[in-house]
């Protein structure tokens, strides 16, 4: 009798929001490394505005004109690159995602596939110019997933969960988050979609770690 030992999948924990630009750029091709590579993902939906705070970022329209002419012109390029939908003035941008990252928690708490959610989410604010913030645009997109938003909703209220989406927040900063996408594969950062390659570089080679310094007690 053969005993075979069986590899543990590649996990990576993904940090992002529904408002952001370039999670939802990147989100297909994320799909895609997660099925390449057999990976987990640790959905860890945080308040965007306030990692940018604690990071030195600034909200958009708080960007200096030439920063902000050029994320147009790169939001044309990567639209072309990834063959995706991309509206470069969004109607309800920005819009409060908390509702939503709470309804995606409550899945993920009942253990529920949340892949295509999160994606639909992404999509809506970039793509279909829906209010990501709308209780009802949250239901149809959740029911669309195959998840029950009627009762997520409800769920959504729960004070655990409040209290989850804070820490999570909390914990990005804590690990020198400072925008979105961030994954982190084995403790190594990768910041942006364009990252991605270097993320599935790391694990299909599975070299060492690269040493994150921790610059917070630099004097």
């Amino acid at each position: 009798m053969c005993n075979s030992i069986s590899t543990p999948k590649p996990t990576i924990e993904y940090y992002f929001s529904f408002l952001s630009l370039w999670s939802y750029v990147g989100s297909l091709e994320f799909q895609g490394l997660i099925r390449r590579q057999n990976a987990e993902v640790v959905f860890k939906p945080i308040d965007l505005l306030a990692v940018f705070d604690a990071g030195g970022g600034k909200p958009v329209k708080e960007r200096p004109m030439q920063r902000q002419a050029y994320r147009l012109v790169e939001m044309q390029r990567w639209r072309r690159v990834r063959g995706i939908p991309l509206v470069l003035h969004p109607k309800f941008y920005p819009a409060d995602p908390s509702l939503a990252h709470r309804v995606l928690l409550a899945a993920i708490a009942e253990g529920r596939d949340v892949a295509a959610f999160v994606h639909a989410g992404l999509r809506t604010v970039w793509a279909d110019e829906g209010d990501i913030a709308d209780p009802a645009t949250i239901m149809r997109l959740a029911d669309a997933a195959g998840l029950n938003g009627t009762h997520l909703l409800a769920t959504a209220s729960d004070p655990v969960l409040r209290a989850q989406e804070v820490a999570l927040t909390e914990e990005a900063i804590a690990r020198q988050v400072f925008g979105a996408p961030f994954y982190v594969y084995r403790g190594e950062p990768f910041w942006g979609q364009d990252r991605l390659e270097l993320l599935e570089t790391a694990i299909m080679e599975a070299p060492e770690p690269i040493t994150v310094p921790d610059l917070s007690s630099t004097s």
